[in-house]
């Protein structure tokens, strides 16, 4: 080497600059630093005078990896497990972790909705309490091609609820003991934040889901040769005077029908939906997919929670709970037609109803009706 110094081994020209490997893998050079601290993602090589680090380009690999699992806010320690296990364990590992974050975030969400509520409520209540009544209506009808029903309709003075059962005694067991669990929501106290009670009783409700599997357990249906599975859908509203909460737990639907234009209050936990929001189906596709009907929640005995709203009320409002044995035959603008046109509840639960039989109802029907109206 020129100069008389002493020598040193250059790297080889294959080896990539940290700068030049930082921007290749979308890392920072500051990362890249802590990373070889760690043991996580060591340099190639390392400049014996200066403490220059090199990479060889086969470690982009590890490095995107890295920045990947980073991205999930996956701890460092964790991180360093993992890139030791072999592949299909790394993506167990990968599972159980983000399963956990879902959960967390669910329940941070679940957490945020009941304090927007309690909120809500203390600002509407610095007013005057507007004079409002609620009436309703519930009709189920087991259709024209079933032989069991499992759907259930429930209008008390302030709850009301649907739910759909999965086929079989045990389903028609779970869809009843689930509405029975939220009965006590009647005489609920106007103090307790609305959220939170509908939390609860959904709690009450999936227990009760739970108790009806176990009892369920051996008995046999004649009509299929087996009792089904204890698994329901729940869609409930509490009426207060002055909002509605809502709580709601698979592919049963709420409505508000408000100044003439239907609004679906909820979402379907359903694995279609899922498709629809990922993009891959349209609207179209998915009201025709033969998975249309697999949901990705229910109350099965297995701690669902529900997805909780509060909505204010106001004269006027038309509230519609149903089971897809409604919704999926009849199409959006007919619900809104029979909704506008009929006076009273119990005539427009009457007319959906029809409807669904002139759609040929292949599937339970189940709905409430209930009018929001001034004292």
């Amino acid at each position: 080497m020129m100069g008389g110094g002493p020598s040193r081994r250059e790297p080889e020209v294959k080896l990539l600059t940290i700068g030049a490997f930082a921007r290749a893998a979308g890392l920072s050079p500051k990362a890249l630093r802590l990373y070889d601290e760690l043991g996580l993602l060591p340099p190639a090589a390392v400049d014996a005078e200066n403490g220059y680090r090199f990479y060889d380009p086969g470690q982009l690999e590890r490095a995107r990896f890295i920045a990947s699992l980073r991205r999930l806010d996956m701890p460092l320690a964790l991180i360093r497990r993992i890139c030791q296990l072999p592949p299909e364990d790394a993506a167990a590992e990968v599972g159980r972790y983000w399963a956990r974050v879902a959960a967390d975030t669910a329940a941070r969400e679940q957490l945020a909705a009941l304090l927007v509520g309690r909120l809500a409520a203390q600002a509407d209540a610095s007013g005057p309490a507007p004079e409002l009544s609620l009436r309703a209506a519930a009709r189920s009808a087991v259709g024209l091609v079933r032989d069991t029903d499992e759907d259930l309709a429930y209008a008390g003075t302030r709850l009301l609820a649907v739910a759909d059962g999965m086929r079989g005694t045990a389903g028609a067991l779970a869809a009843e003991a689930a509405v029975a669990a939220l009965h006590r929501l009647e005489t609920r106290p106007d103090d307790d934040p609305l959220l939170d009670s509908l939390a609860a009783a959904f709690a009450d409700a999936d227990a009760a889901v739970r108790s009806v599997a176990g009892r369920a357990h051996g008995h046999r249906d004649t009509a299929r040769g087996d009792g089904g599975r204890a698994v329901t859908t729940l869609t409930a509203l509490l009426w207060t005077g002055s909002h509605t909460g809502l709580a709601h737990v698979g592919d049963t639907r709420a409505y508000l029908l408000r100044d003439g234009g239907l609004r679906q209050l909820t979402d379907d936990h359903s694995w279609v939906r899922g498709q629809v929001d990922l993009g891959r189906l349209s609207h179209e596709e998915a009201a025709v997919h033969p998975r249309r009907s697999l949901l990705t929640a229910a109350l099965d005995g297995g701690g669902t929670r529900p997805e909780l709203a509060l909505h204010p009320a106001a004269a006027g409002d038309r509230y519609l709970l149903c089971t897809d044995g409604l919704w999926s035959v009849v199409a959006t603008a007919t619900l809104r037609t029979v909704l506008c046109g009929c006076a009273e509840p119990g005539q427009a639960a009457d007319e959906l109803v029809a409807a669904a039989y002139a759609a040929g109802a292949p599937d339970n029907v189940a709905c409430v009706v209930a009018d929001v109206t001034a004292s």
